[in-house]
């Protein structure tokens, strides 16, 4: 029986002409056959640019060995859902019901009565991911349809639970679900600080991590009290003194509850991921276009982190240095503790004269006792029902600064850390593509480049450090395989240069190579590293992510952005030790409950196809998509003949305009090229 698809003006049908399924259209002889033939109907549905429509195809239709078990015991009939948009939505309906999702392709089983009693999307060639295969599923149907004809409702329930038993026994060890994140939140709601913001006492650490897992819980399932502490918490802290209201940037930690004296010591690694989840908690907050007071906050905090990076830890190399000192001499030859940080009322006025520096003094929280060490005070912005006039304001912070400037200045650290410059090209890289500021992307350009050309050898093995562009002698530990993997894929998402993904890609081998324990579980040094009494492996976050969530983050993405399997795998495995951790000590894996958040998503895949990435549509779909909310989303932009990207492959334009592509879990959503449809598929 041959293919009938042939002379089919359905570019998606004509895509499938020549598979060795024998195809038929929708149509009454199909159905009519099936009767004759007292055979179920596949049904398959689809449309010419869903990119999981044609793996599927190239794993199970174009492959002999299925073509010849669909032949013989089904009839098999392929639709294109724009072609008929009503038989997909009668099946889809179906499908969702059953299921609770739905997408593309649409795989669906029928009777010769075009009754529908077994439902799927997109089946794999082999068993992953918790999916049966696609062998398993028509073996399944055909037995059921075989040997209790009267019962194939009933006999498909049952498959569709052995199925969901499967899955369960496949996965449910290894990642956390709902429970453990339900968990998780309610544990951190428990140590939450109502009054300050934060958690725990003093001394008190920016939870950075922990407040990206409150925000994409939030915009996964509607938690408001999750976006209140995150709000909260931001807000207290960039109003205190631990945020630099002068210069940007955060010390390394509050040595009281209230965020007012900092340890004024100023990390890379804090700033990166702070500069992150404030960009974040903007786009969060500023919805419909619309700022609040929170996300005004949040904007300012995110951009004036990212310069101070820039201004103040950038290295001639194009790297960031590592730290900026406490200490700094205080103009009599002793080095003291926050030296260059703090103002005394006298101090103001000598800058800015009387009436300014009463008025700065006001809105800076600056006293006659001050608020630090022998009368001093660290600059913060109280609460305070005063309206203050935004010039003068902003003319005193100038003055302030310019004055700040001419006092010695804390030293600087000038090594390159391999993992932190990772986390700052991610923050960078995002500010600069939601602000509009390509300036930012340009320095996290500069600093990925320095990383390719200094630490990375020929075989994509990654030394720890460098300074002055020479490389140390140190490999590269689990950490910055993985954020530095994690800035390579928020560079592809934002330019666009499929070479960041490569990169990404090479560094991640290691990670499976190299860095994974028979069982899934993480290393911290390499296989072949220097052997010590004991290989370390932790899997808790602190001042930043751990490598083991780190690489898991890093993994999911990648995955996400190529459909590799085995970084995916790696991923569900490493999530395993986030099940255990998070219900019980959750402010200690903020980072691997961040990567569950997203694992629970999808994470969904965007692809953006323009005639030119300098179109303005292109570039409105492209910012929508960066500027979504669904955790862990990636993103991909080219053109349509673009071979940057995997998840170009086959996107076309609709209607000769600039296209989005949104898919989850290898099935997709309609293409859409309205900015304002792909903000809500988002999240945004």
């Amino acid at each position: 029986m041959p293919n009938r698809l042939a002379h089919e003006t359905s570019p998606y049908l004509l895509q499938h002409a020549d598979n060795p399924v024998d195809w038929w259209p929708w149509s009454a002889e199909a159905f009519e056959e099936a009767r004759k033939a007292n055979k179920p109907v596949l049904l398959s549905v689809g449309y010419s640019s869903c990119h999981w429509c044609h793996v599927m195809a190239h794993e199970s239709f174009e492959d002999r060995a299925t073509a010849d078990f669909l032949n013989e015991h089904f009839v098999n009939i392929k639709v294109d859902r724009e072609e008929r948009p009503d038989v997909d939505a009668v099946y889809m309906e179906a499908v969702q019901a059953a299921t609770g999702q739905g997408g593309w392709p649409m795989t669906v089983f029928l009777t010769p009565e075009a009754e529908p009693f077994y439902f799927g999307t997109y089946f794999p060639p082999s068993p992953r991911q918790g999916m049966p295969s696609f062998r398993q599923v028509l073996e399944g149907v055909r037995h059921a349809w075989t040997d209790r004809r009267d019962e194939v409702a009933e006999v498909a329930g049952k498959i569709v639970r052995d199925l969901s038993g499967r899955e369960m026994s496949y996965g449910d060890a290894q990642a956390p679900g709902e429970e453990q994140l339900a968990a998780a939140l309610l544990g951190l709601t428990r140590e939450y600080d109502e009054q300050r913001g934060g958690f725990g006492g003093a001394p008190k650490f920016p939870p950075s991590m922990v407040v990206e897992f409150l925000l994409r819980h939030h915009a996964r399932t509607g938690a408001e009290g999750a976006l209140q502490m995150a709000r909260d918490t931001c807000e207290r802290m960039a109003r205190g003194g631990i945020h630099d209201q002068l210069g940007g940037g955060f010390a390394r930690y509050s040595v009281d509850r209230d965020w007012i004296v900092p340890h004024f010591e100023k990390m890379l690694y804090d700033n990166a991921l702070l500069c992150r989840v404030y960009a974040h908690l903007w786009r969060s907050t500023a919805r419909d276009g619309v700022a609040d007071e929170c996300s005004d906050l949040a904007r300012r905090v995110a951009l004036d982190t990212a310069d101070f990076m820039v201004r103040e830890l950038r290295t001639n190399e194009g790297g960031f240095a590592s730290a900026l000192d406490a200490d700094s001499d205080d103009g009599t030859g002793r080095h003291v503790e926050g030296a260059y940080y703090v103002w005394t009322p006298e101090q103001l006025r000598e800058v800015l004269g009387e009436q300014d520096a009463d008025l700065a003094a006001q809105y800076f929280g600056v006293t006659e006792e001050g608020t630090f060490e022998h009368g001093q005070s660290v600059l913060q912005l109280p609460q305070q029902d005063t309206v203050f006039e935004a010039e003068r304001i902003e003319s005193i912070r100038r003055r302030l600064l310019d004055a700040r400037a001419q006092r010695p200045a804390p030293g600087r650290d000038d090594k390159i850390v391999a993992a932190w410059n990772g986390l700052a090209i991610a923050a960078l890289a995002e500010t600069g593509a939601y602000f509009d500021r390509p300036d930012l992307v340009e320095a996290a350009l500069g600093a990925a480049d320095l990383l390719v050309r200094v630490h990375l050898d020929e075989q994509a093995r990654l030394s720890r450090t460098s300074k002055d562009g020479q490389v140390g002698a140190n490999a590269g530990v689990l950490e910055d395989y993985a954020d530095v993997a994690e800035g390579f894929l928020a560079l592809a998402s934002v330019t666009g240069e499929g070479v960041w993904l490569d990169f990404a890609g090479f560094l991640l081998d290691h990670v499976l190579t190299r860095f994974t324990g028979s069982e899934g579980g993480l290393f911290d040094t390499a296989a072949d590293a220097e052997r010590l009494i004991r290989r370390p492996q932790d899997p808790t976050d602190n001042a930043v992510p751990s490598g083991w969530t780190a690489a898991a983050g890093a993994l999911l993405s990648y995955a996400a952005q190529t459909g590799a399997e085995p970084h995916r795998e790696a991923a569900e495995k490493a999530l395993g030790v986030v099940k255990a951790l998070g219900p019980r000590v959750p402010r200690f894996v903020g980072w691997g409950l961040a990567v569950a958040e997203a694992y629970l998503d999808g994470p969904k895949e965007v692809a953006i196809v323009g005639p030119a990435l300098t179109d303005d549509a292109t570039k409105a779909l492209h910012r929508t998509a960066l500027l979504g909310t669904a955790p862990g989303a990636v993103v991909a932009v080219g053109t349509p003949d673009s071979d940057e990207l995997p998840l170009l492959a086959d996107r076309t334009l609709v209607n000769g305009e600039p296209t989005a592509y949104v898919c989850r879990h290898f099935t997709c959503q309609a293409p859409t090229t309205d900015a304002e449809a792909l903000r809500v598929a988002l999240g945004g």
